[in-house]
């Protein structure tokens, strides 16, 4: 660690949000370090209103123009308010923003985030659609600019801090941890009858809905393994996933050399976020520690693969490559959850998915090979749209979650 550890200026992009309040209890337990120049909401004015007037900012953006007047009228003529997908982008290039946090859920973060990237910023990425639409081109552009893509995932972050900036080559398997959500133990006779209120019960986490929905599904999961192999540049047949219930180790590294380094901490957000913020220093801070007493002892098992067909959907379309099937799931994640900003992505930066048998044509590989990566694609294309007749915001409590789409999922 260095003798004086540099205050960074950070911008947070979905400030209202489960992570962007997280990160604005970083932002006060480590003040010295983090300093919040500019924050953005979807539409919850008076809680960005309440954080505006907290941390003194003078650049903030609400997305959905319909509130701007409201906000206006809360914060004064000395607050500079932006609005939708260029008002992202504009704090997202604030000159004085060392890092851009990005914490909107679905696909709204990518334009504000290779913008970010395109202006010379670090970013720290908690919305995993935008690695798994555009992995390719957002973690190119970071290394063309010299911009660091730093995880905000608990599971990416807990690798990033056992890399430590180590080379694939050295690296046997990242195996990702999962929970199992609320339905691990479930028979798979029952899944067909689960709940919004069941799924919305995770046994370890608290965070949104749309990720506590996606999470239950081991969808969440899946979403998590692409992100890995475009944040890590590591080959999807060498990423996994093991079902920890704890939640205490939150993802490890496998080495050639067959030993491995496992990061742990107890369940709070705040953890992964703050080491995205001060990387590569750490510092001290509120949070608790770790009493292995109490713990007691960790379980591990193997997924339930045919149960939760996501884990094995999400595999073949990393293993397929390019952007254009990881970007049908992404969108499915995002209709799934009820997504807060529905903004799609440039088609220059993500095509839309081939349409009917001709999609053959842009396809790597042989016939056989082309069918089946539009076999995955029209697979994903059948999660999206049930995704979409089953959303979260749609759904009573206690209504079917799923139903058959649940065996898609």
């Amino acid at each position: 660690m260095s003798d004086s550890p540099q205050r960074k200026n950070v911008v947070v992009l979905g400030s209202t949000g489960s992570i962007g309040e997280s990160s604005l209890k970083v932002a006060r337990d480590i003040p010295e370090l983090m300093n919040v120049i500019g924050l953005a909401a979807n539409r919850s004015v008076e809680s960005l209103a309440s954080q505006i007037d907290e941390f003194d900012i003078k650049q903030a953006c609400l997305f959905e123009p319909t509130g701007l007047d409201d906000l206006s009228k809360r914060v004064g003529s000395d607050v500079t308010l932006h609005t939708g997908e260029e008002g992202l982008v504009e704090l997202a290039t604030l000159p004085e923003a060392d890092l851009v946090l990005i914490a909107i859920v679905g696909v709204a973060g990518l334009r504000p985030a290779l913008a970010a990237i395109e202006a010379g910023k670090d970013i720290a990425v908690a919305s995993k659609e935008i690695l798994v639409m555009a992995g390719e081109a957002v973690m190119t552009a970071a290394r063309e600019k010299g911009v660091r893509v730093l995880p905000v995932d608990s599971e990416h972050n807990a690798i990033f801090q056992c890399l430590e900036d180590r080379s694939s080559a050295d690296v046997s398997r990242l195996i990702l941890t999962a929970s199992g959500g609320p339905f691990r133990e479930f028979p798979a006779d029952q899944l067909a009858n689960v709940t919004k209120a069941q799924a919305l019960k995770h046994p370890t986490w608290e965070m949104g809905q749309k990720i506590t929905i996606d999470s239950a599904t081991l969808f969440n999961k899946g979403l998590e393994m692409i992100e890995a192999r475009w944040l890590f540049d590591i080959e999807m047949a060498r990423v996994d996933v093991i079902i920890h219930p704890q939640s205490i180790v939150h993802s490890m590294v496998e080495f050639i050399d067959s030993s491995v380094l496992a990061q742990l901490s107890t369940t709070d957000m705040c953890f992964p976020i703050q080491y995205a913020v001060t990387w590569p220093e750490r510092v001290p801070n509120t949070l608790p520690p770790l009493d292995f007493a109490e713990l007691a002892r960790l379980d591990f098992e193997a997924p339930r693969w045919d149960d939760f067909p996501a884990l094995t959907l999400a595999k073949e379309a990393g293993t397929a490559g390019g952007t254009r099937y990881p970007y049908a799931g992404g969108t499915a994640g995002g209709t799934a959850g009820g997504t807060a900003v529905d903004a799609q992505p440039p088609p220059a930066v993500v095509p839309a998915p081939p349409r009917g048998d001709g999609g053959g044509a842009v396809l790597r590989g042989g016939q056989k090979d082309a069918r089946r990566r539009i076999f995955l694609m029209r697979r994903f294309r059948v999660v999206a749209r049930r995704a979409g007749e089953h959303g979260v915001h749609r759904r009573r409590d206690d209504a079917p979650l799923l139903a058959e789409p649940f065996r898609i999922l």
